[in-house]
This record gives C-alpha cells, sequence and structure tokens, in this order.
C-alpha cells in the first residue's frame, strides 16, 4: 500500500522533476513570481519554502545547500540577502499559488506563484 507516500510524477522521470523544479524555483526567486500549470506550482511550493527557510538562517552551510538547489549564482545571493531577512519573523506561508487562466493548446489550468508581501 502506498497511504500517505506523496510523491510529485508530473508525467516525467524522476531526474527531470527534479531539474524543473530547480529552475522554476530559481526563477522564483530572481522574478519573485512565476506563472506555470497549477500542478508544477503545487510542486514548486515545498522547495522553495524550504529553501527560504534556509535562507533565514544565514549561515555557509546553508548558501552551500542553496547552491547544490539552485542554478544560478544571483539567485542564492538574493535568497540570503533579500529573501531571506524579508521572511526572517514569518513562521511559514512564504508563497502564494493563484489560479489565472486555462491554456488555450491543452486546457491546462495556468497558476502564478508569487512570494507573499
Amino acid at each position: 500500500m502506498r497511504h500517505r507516500k506523496e510523491k510529485i510524477h508530473l508525467g516525467r522521470k524522476q531526474s527531470h522533476v527534479k531539474e524543473l523544479v530547480s529552475q522554476l524555483t530559481t526563477s522564483l526567486f530572481l522574478y519573485e513570481k512565476v506563472e506555470t500549470t497549477v500542478a508544477k506550482a503545487k510542486a514548486l511550493r515545498p522547495f522553495a519554502e524550504k529553501l527560504i527557510t534556509l535562507g533565514a538562517k544565514d549561515s555557509v552551510a546553508g548558501r552551500r545547500s542553496a547552491d547544490k538547489k539552485l542554478t544560478h549564482k544571483n539567485a542564492v545571493k538574493k535568497l540570503f540577502e533579500v529573501i531571506g531577512p524579508k521572511y526572517k519573523d514569518r513562521k511559514g506561508g512564504y508563497t502564494r499559488i493563484r489560479r489565472t487562466s486555462v491554456r488555450k493548446g491543452d486546457s491546462a489550468e495556468k497558476a502564478i506563484i508569487s512570494l507573499v508581501d
């Protein structure tokens, strides 16, 4: 039985999902909002929120861990210098998913995932 075994599939292999989420998180930190499908936004949320929690506690080990998971140096820098201190006193819930429209080609629900002010 696979009760309570949450896994993100997205119709891809696990390595592809991992890289996709990493790229989306990098874009989220650089631009502070990303428009994507609802399923990808839901997959992105826990990954991004863990990194923001890591960014709130600025340490060398945290920077190295974030550097492994993010694909751009400027995203790591922004995470620890801008985003982390901004959410230092917040207990969680750093992102918001807002459903926007339906994509014309395949009728996929689109959403904007953004950082909470």
